[in-house]
């Protein structure tokens, strides 16, 4: 396998991003290009995906984008990496299930990098930390496969403004709270895309 690794420095809008993401697809389904990962970040953006519910949206004056990718309402902005692929399991196993729990073991190597504890939870999709007793969310996921390539990603906060979250139930989970890896850590995360590039590669090449 060969997964080509993409860094964009200048924070991406979220629809010129699912461009590249939707023709990468094409590109990587008919054998024209190879697979891909795209370390970024996202202007602010409050991103739908098919199964949200309108009652998931508290504050009714936010712009929402609606997405293809699985799962609920989410925030991107500033502060948070985001972490696009594209991944043709034509050519791999055809197991989504076994898919997620991949891309679950990456963000939890990602984080035993920097000496931070974190883990799934098989009721609620993400990676999560334990923040003053109580289980929040550090990273989420959302995937979709077309023609078995599979494509979108995680996020994965690092200072992340936890404020725009409140105009949302993140995820569509109203009892557990999101953070940020700045709140749980001293660390600076230098070269975190290097370490998020290198974990993957070791999970999926």
């Amino acid at each position: 396998m060969n997964i080509e690794v993409k860094n964009s420095v200048k924070a991406i809008e979220y629809s010129k991003s699912m461009k590249v993401l939707e023709k990468r697809v094409k590109d990587v389904f008919e054998g024209k290009k190879k697979e891909l990962i795209w370390i970024l970040e996202h202007k602010d953006v409050y991103t739908a995906g098919t199964n949200f519910k309108e009652h998931e949206i508290l504050d009714k004056k936010i712009k929402i984008t609606k997405t293809n990718r699985g799962g609920k309402v989410t925030y991107h902005g500033p502060g948070q990496k985001i972490v696009y692929f594209v991944l043709n399991l034509n050519k791999r196993e055809k197991d989504i299930r076994k898919l997620l729990n991949k891309v679950e073991s990456c963000i939890v190597e990602i984080l035993k990098e920097y000496k931070i504890y974190s883990f799934a939870d098989k009721n609620n999709i993400g990676i999560w930390v334990i923040e003053k007793n109580s289980a929040k969310k550090i990273a989420a996921i959302g995937i979709r496969v077309k023609k078995w390539v599979a494509y979108h990603g995680f996020a994965l906060n690092i200072n992340t403004d936890l404020k725009k979250y409140n105009a949302i139930i993140p995820c569509g989970i109203k009892d557990k709270k999101v953070t940020n890896l700045s709140s749980i850590s001293k660390n600076k995360f230098k070269n975190i895309n290097k370490v998020i590039a290198k974990k993957f590669l070791n999970t999926f090449l």
